[in-house]
């Protein structure tokens, strides 16, 4: 049971996994290049120091994995707000109460 908005009550809903990986908009990355032209411009190099070995520092080894819900009787879906970082994501079926 989970509180449904558009029926405005506890309803029995489902839930799923949404993937939160992806392509990005090309808009969301300009600022970043944006930025990082002008550091690089003139005299000097970058202002933060190389990867060793071009590897990725620091890999996670989680993912981030977001719910979402959807209700029996309206089929509206809502979905969490924050995403939780967690290694492994299991749907088990609910048994009695």
């Amino acid at each position: 049971m989970r509180y449904c908005p558009k029926c405005n009550k506890h309803t029995e809903q489902k839930l799923e996994r949404v993937k939160t990986s992806g392509r990005r908009a090309g808009s969301s990355l300009k600022k970043g290049r944006r930025k990082s032209v002008k550091l690089n411009y003139g005299y000097g190099g970058s202002p933060y120091p190389k990867l060793e070995n071009n590897r990725r520092a620091g890999a996670k080894t989680s993912q981030k994995v977001l719910i979402r819900y959807s209700c029996k009787t309206c089929g509206k879906k809502t979905q969490t707000i924050n995403a939780r970082r967690m290694k492994k994501f299991e749907i088990a079926q609910a048994t009695g109460q």
